[in-house]
């Protein structure tokens, strides 16, 4: 059985084709090293090219700060922190993807209606997801406002013939995000419906849909997940090729697919990945003291994997050669 290369989009625009056929011929015998950001002045790039001398392939980016319903006015002191941090960074990927590299986009969404300080969380907010599925309701007004606000800042890269990772409704097979708080199955939901929304309402053909869980009974489905990835966070300073968590994460569809570590705190280890096999496509290793620090990752590790023979760095992508 041969693994999906193609785009689930049939409109797909020529540069998310390009992008999944390369990411299709990297599995398996290379692994792109990415990093998350979540700020203007991403330290984390610059903590990277001190170590090494080099960037990640992908970069990732945080979309936070764009939700249509933050509470500007009562936010507590951490939440406001990281809002005004955060404002900004569509701008950074933007220019990262007219460098040539590429982008993946993570939004931590604030519900569409009520909740207080970082109400992304589920201990902070009672936004009904399922009545946001049900037309007519105001919590179905309310997400259909904030998709249209995203949609806005999603078009301008295709306006600029950027291709995105698109990774919604990340985590959800856990319930400490309200997306994931009420099961699985209202997750898929909530995902079918915005792929639908942005792809036939919307006409976004640059994205590239990244399914972020390792619970079967809240797949979406084969013709709606381009990648499927999974986020882990290990002991500090384990580096293997998380052969295990490849093998739960494959058990959601038969259908082979590109498979990401879209999250690590702890970084694998690139050379023990494609010599074991493992075909992990890329990993992205997340914000502040997992990227910037050794916290969890050593320099000599974080080197090892920006100089291994199967890392692929940003200088080492084969457009930017």
């Amino acid at each position: 059985m041969s693994r999906i290369s193609t785009p689930c989009n049939a409109n797909a625009t020529p540069e998310a084709a390009a992008l999944m056929k390369y990411l299709d011929e990297v599995a398996g015998k290379g692994v792109l090293l990415g990093q998350h950001t979540q700020t203007r002045d991403p330290k984390e790039l610059h903590y990277i090219k001190e170590v090494t001398g080099k960037l990640p392939a992908i970069c990732g980016f945080e979309l936070l700060a764009y939700s249509g319903n933050v509470q500007w006015d009562t936010c507590n002191e951490a939440c406001l922190k990281e809002l005004y941090e955060n404002l900004g960074t569509i701008e950074n990927a933007l220019d990262w993807g007219r460098k040539k590299g590429i982008v993946t986009l993570t939004w931590h969404w604030y519900s569409p209606v009520g909740g207080r300080d970082k109400s992304f969380y589920a201990e902070n907010t009672d936004f009904d997801g399922e009545k946001a599925l049900v037309e007519g309701t105001k919590e179905h007004r309310a997400m259909l406002r904030d998709l249209d606000l995203m949609a806005v800042h999603l078009r301008r890269f295709q306006e600029e013939n950027i291709p995105v990772l698109w990774r919604p409704f990340h985590e959800s097979d856990g319930t400490w995000f309200w997306w994931g708080s009420r099961g699985p199955e209202l997750a898929k939901k909530l995902y079918q419906f915005m792929y639908r929304y942005f792809t036939e309402k919307k006409g976004l053909n640059h994205l590239i849909w990244v399914w972020n869980s390792v619970l079967p009974e809240g797949y979406p489905g084969d013709d709606m997940v381009d990648i499927i990835s999974r986020d882990t966070y290990l002991p500090a300073h384990e580096h293997h090729s998380q052969a295990d968590g490849y093998r739960e994460l494959i058990r959601i569809t038969p259908t082979e697919k590109i498979c990401a570590l879209a999250e690590v705190g702890t970084q694998p280890d690139v050379d023990a990945i494609v010599k074991e096999q493992i075909p992990w496509c890329w990993y992205m290793t997340w914000s502040n003291e997992f990227g910037s620090s050794e916290e969890f990752t050593d320099k000599k590790q974080l080197f090892a994997n920006y100089h291994s023979p199967y890392g692929i760095s940003y200088e080492e992508l084969p457009w930017n050669r």
